[in-house]
Parts: structure tokens; sequence; C-alpha cells
């Protein structure tokens, strides 16, 4: 039988969503409780992962100055900070496979998922964010081969829903090697450790064994879910790059200013790009000094046990393209978001739209709005009231995506799922933008 469960806080919300083109249309990420009675508790670790110091000869080994290397063309990152910034190398297996790839001149797509971070939230034009900066590495170590970039950066994703876009946004486009980003969009519980637990597992489990690198950033404050990616990191062996102990250690010793490096309170300017960027090109440039020594091999992730059951490692996104609802209600397709256009929208409320589907655990994506139009609409699984979505954003920063799992459970069975306006509602509007399926 499955498990109901009381899902995602939403009274309270990160505002960090962030819109490129002055559209009224921004993602917000809802934020789990701290504890959630359906998540299996965290096996017990024999080792604590920890920040791990790289050696002086280590950082030798990739100096700027070495002119067979690429060349950053900003100098901000010392020696000291790329040491707090590089917490482990990780497995280079991986990583060594794309380069000599590259090497070959055989085409290479490097691609990049995360929040309004990666997507270039507040740098100046797209050729500063970190992302381009990342790809710009590629293209000149490889002058001779041709670099696609994938940028899978959506403001206010986190990891529940970067795990169910994972397939659509990046691994169709078979990436060679990824950077995730979600420490500031991500909660520091278990919820999210396993959601991004089974994110990481999707794409390295993808077909071409692609490579992947953590990226953890912070809030001005610290607020990150660094702690918990670490472990997911230590667990399968990953490079873990932060930028959040390289900025927060500087700031502290007095050596510059958040200011210097974010607009607010969250997300970089063109300088904390830069500094991104540079960490990220010495730390390839350390990989690629030494490429010839590499001889690591792949450890397929099925061979790596995960903390959780893998309760996401099939998660997608289902629409107005991809399920047929068993009843439409009032509700019809108005293309109310411009990242998720296949939708369901009534404007009335009149009447419930009910779609059967099979699933182990459900969630609802849907848009909130700050004109006071949109309600609040009930959501039932097979017949069972199970929570309430409230669209009204009313006194909010701005139109934006939200995402609750209403239901959980431990097998996969078909299930009936209806919504409809709640009889207190305060609006008539509601737009389910997808039903996040796994």
């Amino acid at each position: 039988m499955g498990i109901l469960i009381i899902p995602m806080v939403l009274s309270v919300m990160i505002g960090i969503g962030c819109s490129k083109k002055n559209e009224d249309i921004s993602v917000i990420a809802p934020v789990a409780p701290t504890a959630l009675p359906s998540v299996p508790a965290v096996p017990s670790l024999t080792v604590t992962p920890t920040v791990e110091p790289i050696q002086a000869q280590t950082l030798a080994n990739s100096p700027q100055s070495d002119a067979n290397l690429p060349q950053s063309d900003t100098n901000y990152v010392t020696d000291e900070m790329y040491q707090k910034a590089l917490l482990s190398e990780g497995n280079l297996a991986r990583l060594a496979a794309v380069m000599r790839k590259a090497q070959k001149g055989e085409e290479i797509t490097v691609g990049v998922i995360g929040g309004s971070i990666t997507a270039g939230c507040l740098a100046t034009s797209p050729d500063q964010y970190y992302a381009t900066l990342f790809e710009k590495w590629w293209v000149k170590a490889f002058p001779k081969t041709k670099v696609n970039l994938i940028n899978a950066g959506l403001g206010g994703t986190t990891s529940y829903l970067g795990v169910h876009r994972v397939q659509r946004d990046l691994l169709d486009k078979k990436p060679d090697v990824v950077v995730v980003e979600f420490s500031v969009n991500d909660s520091d519980t278990l919820f999210y450790k396993e959601t991004y637990e089974d994110l990481v597992r999707r794409i390295l489990g993808a077909d071409n064994n692609p490579a992947v690198l953590l990226l953890f950033m912070t809030q001005e404050n610290g607020t990150s879910a660094q702690t918990s990616d670490l472990l997911v990191g230590f667990r399968y062996d990953l490079p873990r790059i932060s930028y959040r102990e390289m900025v927060l250690t500087q700031i502290q010793n007095a050596s510059f200013t958040w200011e210097d490096i974010s607009p607010d309170d969250i997300h970089p300017n063109d300088k904390g790009h830069a500094m991104i960027g540079e960490v990220l090109w010495r730390y390839l440039n350390q990989v690629y000094a030494k490429l010839n020594t590499i001889t690591d091999e792949i450890t397929p992730v099925s061979d790596i046990k995960p903390f959780f059951a893998e309760a996401y490692t099939d998660a997608a996104i289902l629409d107005s393209k991809s399920i047929q609802p068993d009843k439409l209600g009032s509700f019809t397709t108005a293309k109310i978001n411009s990242s998720y256009l296949n939708d369901w929208t009534t404007s009335s409320g009149g009447d419930s739209i009910v779609f059967d589907t099979e699933a182990q655990n459900i969630g609802i994506m849907f848009q909130r709005t700050i004109d006071g139009k949109s309600g609040q609409f009930e959501v039932y699984v097979d017949g069972t009231y199970v929570y309430t979505l409230d669209a009204d954003f009313s006194g909010g920063w701005g139109n934006c995506i939200e995402t609750t799992e209403v239901y959980r459970s431990d097998t996969k069975v078909k299930h009936t799922i209806e919504i409809k306006k709640s009889a207190t509602s305060t609006g008539d509007i509601f737009t389910i933008l997808g039903l996040l399926i796994s």
C-alpha cells in the first residue's frame, strides 16, 4: 500500500529565480522540511568525507604560468584560494577519457546543470557565465576539436526538479562532461540529498559514461547544501570544487568583500563568475598536465551502492504533449510559462482535471502569480485528499514555478490523480505545468 506524506513546506521560500530577459516569469524552489517520514534514513558511513587539502606539489604541477596550458583572461584566484576551492580531485578516469577523445579531434559536448547561478543570472552577458568559461577551456585546449555547450541552468531549479528534467534538458544531448550545481537551491536535508544523488547517478549512468564535476556555491550568509552534496561526491569519488570555501575564507580574511563578487546575497557578478571559471581552468589544467600518467578505470555506477532506494532514477515530466487527461474539465492549454509551454490552465476552476498514470512518487509543477487571481487547488490520489497547492503569490517578488511532491510510496502502480479548486479558494486561475512522475 502507498504511503501518503505531508510534502514540502511551501510557506518558506527561497527567492532565487532570475529572468535574463526581464520576463515576468521566474522559478522558485520549495523548501523541504527537515524530516520526511517516507524518506529512508541515511545508512551509517564508515568514513566521514572531509575537505581534502591539495598538496603544494600538486599545485605546482599546474601553474598559471605554464604556456603549454590554456591561460585564463583573468587572474583573481591565488594558489591559496585554489587550494581552498579544490576539496577533492576525485577519480580521473572519466575526465581523462573526455580529454583523450578531444585530443583525437572528435567532437565533444560539455554540459552544466543547476539553478540561476548556472543560468548566468546577474552576469552582464553570456560570455561572462562560468558555463561559457568552462566551455572556453575546452576550445582553447583543443583548438581543432568542435566543442558544444549545453547550459541546462534554470533559475530556482532544485535537484528535485533537476532529476525530472535532466533527460530532456541535458542527457538527450549526450554530454561528455557535466558540471552539477545545486547547493544553493537545495536545502541541506535528506530529501534533497536523495534527489541530488539520483540526479548524479542518472548522469553517471548515461551510455556514454560522462564525467561529472560537483560545484558547491553559497549564499552570503554561508547557507548551502554543500555538506550533503559532499557526502554524495565522496561516495562516488567525484571532483569536488567549492566556491563557498574559497570566497568565505577570503572574506573572513578581509581580502575582499561579498559586494565585490555579488550584487545581491546569492548570485555572482562577472568577477564571481570569472573566479569560478579560473578554478575550473586550474583544475582542468592540473588534470591535463598529467593526462599521460592517468591510469584510473571507469567504475560503472551500478557497482556503487546508493545511499537511498533510487526512487528518482527514472523521473520524468509529463505535460500536455506526453499525457492525455482522462477528464479535461475546465482546463485547456494556455502556454503560460516560457520554460514549460505544454500546460493545462483553468481560468474558472469550474471543473476538475483527472489523470491516470503509473507512478511510485507523484509531484505537481505549477505556476504561482502575483496578480491575486490564482487560487488554491486540492490534489486527490486514488480518491484520497493529499494536498492543497497554493498558486496565489500576491505580494511576492514575481510570477514563478513551484514544485511539490504530493505522494510517495514504495511501489510503482497505476494511480488516479484529480486536481480541483478548493471550496475556499481565493482565486479561479490555476496552471499545471507538468506532473513529476517517478
